[in-house]
């Protein structure tokens, strides 16, 4: 029978090279005690059997792991990707961990088809919320809840109840669960600080959304109460340190047709003109953008009538002329310590939790008080 004929194994790249078949399977893993001369010998006669390689589902079932990372978006798939946080943040992780040779599953914070808002009433009825399918079954190693997790969370019960190690962005903190967010608290208040030096009294609020339902509208004491998610409870307490807001207006999402109609609500609602905020503090930049966008459409000009500050540091050339102010994170980075932990518990260690630092930077969108007697 001709070699054409016969499929080639690890057991026959081992007798050609003339070693045994663990050293061979070290020279196609690059781990282990093995000389770059005897790594080369047995990749010669792999290439002379004309052998790929290993067979990856057999490696997976000797190690006893799938090389998956399972990556769970608080939100709908398609919503995330218009974000370039959520996108600036992945690419972080995924080139973290992709130096490791893991791939990456993603998979949507709900079942696909399902509205927030459904999954908002299925709970306040009593019933256990919806998990993707995927979350309850698919093969990963580690899992990561990139938007954190919301009370008696779902995800966060389903991987536990498989025994899947979890990593946190932005989330509650979870025993044994490292926690990888930014310190929103205090990059919020500086923002607002920043509106209250430039003489702003009459600030006003649009919110990142509270938790699985979509809400927009204004915030009273017990919505604010009720907020669940960590960024936009952190960023409330952030705005609350230094000023109560003449109005806090909540949005179903980050994106910056909430921020338009938001805004359009905040700045159109107040009469006369001397009653109506003069600041407004956003929970992202889209929201922020979306602002500014309001503003210019009621006849506004920014910062001159209306000062607007965002949260993430987002660089937004469609805006131009406008700069936003805004707190800056380092989302790549944060994405980059997310993968840093899931590659420390599949080394068997237990990572730290981690808080990156923020910063303010002025941009055009803020200025001094207007005078309006």
């Amino acid at each position: 029978m001709s070699r054409q004929n016969v499929r080639p194994t690890l057991a026959k790249v081992a007798e050609l090279a003339g070693v045994s078949v663990s050293t061979a399977s070290l020279a196609f893993s690059g781990a282990g005690p093995i000389t770059p001369e005897t790594r080369e010998k047995v990749l010669a006669a792999a290439r002379e059997l004309e052998y790929s390689g290993p067979n990856p589902l057999g490696r997976q079932l000797r190690s006893g792991r799938s090389g998956i990372v399972g990556v769970v978006i608080g939100d709908q798939l398609g919503r995330s990707f218009r974000d370039p946080v959520s996108t600036q943040v992945l690419h972080g992780l995924v080139s973290a961990i992709g130096e490791q040779g893991l791939g990456v599953l993603l998979v949507p914070g709900m079942p696909q088809g399902a509205t927030a808002h459904a999954v908002g009433l299925a709970a306040e009825a009593g019933l256990p919320p919806a998990v993707d399918p995927l979350v309850e079954a698919a093969a990963m190693d580690v899992a990561v809840l990139v938007w954190g997790t919301l009370k008696d969370d779902p995800n966060l019960a389903a991987l536990q109840r498989r025994g899947v190690p979890v990593v946190i962005g932005e989330g509650h903190e979870v025993t044994g669960v490292p926690v990888v967010s930014v310190d929103d608290r205090r990059g919020a208040a500086e923002a607002v600080r920043h509106l209250v030096e430039l003489g702003h009294t009459r600030i006003a609020e649009i919110t990142l959304p509270f938790g699985r339902d979509e809400r927009s509208g204004p915030v009273d004491a017990d919505r604010l109460a009720a907020a669940e998610r960590t960024p936009t409870r952190n960023r409330l307490a952030g705005v609350r340190d230094v000023v109560e807001p003449v109005i806090s207006w909540e949005t179903p999402a980050s994106l910056v047709e909430h921020g338009r109609d938001a805004a359009t609500e905040i700045l159109s609602e107040w009469a006369p003109a001397k009653d109506r905020p003069t600041a407004i503090i956003a929970h992202s930049d889209l929201l922020a953008a979306g602002a500014v966008i309001a503003a210019r459409e009621l006849g506004l000009r920014v910062p001159e009538d209306v000062s607007v500050a965002g949260f993430d540091g987002l660089d937004l050339p469609w805006l131009s002329p406008d700069v936003l102010t805004s707190v800056h994170q380092p989302l790549v980075e944060k994405g980059r310590a997310l993968g840093l932990a899931v590659i420390a518990l599949l080394a068997g260690e237990e990572p730290e939790s981690v808080v990156l630092p923020v910063a303010l930077v002025e941009g055009t969108t803020t200025g001094p008080v207007p005078d309006l007697t």
